[in-house]
């Protein structure tokens, strides 16, 4: 108990013999959940004046992205009971510095994970006291997690899972190589491998041409030499049910 008590008492001793210092400015958070949602967590934040500040609400990752730049906030709270799933919360965790909390009324730990794994820094879950929020935030703001150990196991494992997954399956590294548009052409020959190249570029609203040069390019980056072994590889990787 004293490893905690002790940077209190320096913190206090420090306010005391600095009385002119100016006081922290508040944390900046950012709500996104539904409206519902997000009317109860404005609120919440709203009781902790001294500490807190919402700078907004938004419904979704995608305008959470567009409105961070805008509003700067420190903390992003996230409800995952929304309508978007994890893969919306790493896009947003790429496109700003601000952490990430979540929140949850799901007691399912892979949902947990999910969420860390996908770049929030904690996950509350609306089971706790509203006070839980409070500190997880504070938590978060000052660089730490908000993760049960036991919940840190889990996640090591599955990161240390995932990176041996990609080291043992050298065509999975491959694949990432490809951009947008070259995925698009291989799921497009992969769901009609008998359509000839001119059909696929109409399809595509590309010149045959242009065709010819990305096969080359995935060719090239995948290590394959015909569209026989094309067409393989797609529906190896599921490449066909993007198309």
């Amino acid at each position: 108990m004293n490893d905690f008590i002790a940077p209190v008492l320096v913190q206090s001793s420090q306010r005391h013999s600095a009385p002119t210092g100016r006081a922290a400015a508040p944390t900046r958070v950012m709500v996104v959940a539904l409206p519902l949602s997000a009317w109860g967590l404005e609120r919440l934040l709203a009781s902790e004046p001294q500490g807190l500040t919402c700078v907004g609400c938004v419904s979704s990752a995608a305008e959470g992205v567009l409105r961070a730049a805008e509003w700067r906030p420190d903390v992003v709270v996230y409800d995952l009971d929304g309508e978007e799933d994890s893969e919306a919360l790493t896009h947003l965790h790429a496109q700003t510095s601000a952490k990430l909390l979540a929140v949850t009324s799901s007691g399912d730990t892979t949902v947990y994970d999910s969420a860390v794994l996908a770049g929030a820094r904690g996950v509350v879950g609306k089971r706790e006291a509203p006070d839980v929020l409070l500190k997880a935030i504070a938590k978060v703001q000052a660089g730490e997690v908000w993760i049960d150990r036991t919940a840190t196991g889990r996640i090591f494992l599955e990161l240390a899972r995932q990176k041996t997954g990609r080291n043992d399956d050298p065509e999975k590294a491959r694949l990432g190589l490809l951009t947008a548009r070259e995925r698009q052409m291989v799921a497009a020959l992969a769901a009609d491998a008998s359509a000839p190249g001119k059909v696929l570029a109409q399809r595509m609203r590309i010149s045959e041409n242009t065709l010819r040069n990305h096969l080359t390019s995935v060719y090239s980056k995948l290590g394959l030499g015909n569209r026989v072994e094309l067409y393989a590889f797609a529906h190896r990787h599921g490449l066909a049910a993007e198309a």
